[in-house]
């Protein structure tokens, strides 16, 4: 039950990072984001699987439970798309300002 309830907490948690990539992408500026911010989700989506790495509970069960790992490494890729998003916006931005 507790890796169900993980698993909405993450879900939630990234079901607006798609969102969030195509608003970056589309909108071609980094005007009004965070690279601090974006940088703490994301270390915080890589301690969350270390965790899961060294919990030994969930590594013996790792068969049937490797699905959990599955949504933290998707909205780390997310996140991960968002910082490059972020630096090329940014690039933009510069190339527009001359």
């Amino acid at each position: 039950m507790s890796e169900l309830l993980e698993i909405v907490m993450i879900v939630s948690f990234g079901a607006s990072w798609p969102l969030n990539v195509m608003k970056s992408y589309r909108a071609r500026t980094a005007k009004g984001k965070s690279l601090s911010f974006l940088c703490l989700i994301f270390f915080g989506y890589i301690a969350g699987i270390a965790s899961k790495f060294l919990n030994v509970t969930y590594m013996t069960a790792f068969s049937q439970k490797w699905y959990v790992l599955v949504f933290y490494f998707l909205n780390l890729i997310m996140v991960g798309a968002d910082i490059v998003l972020y630096f090329r916006n940014r690039r933009l931005d510069a190339g527009a300002e001359k």
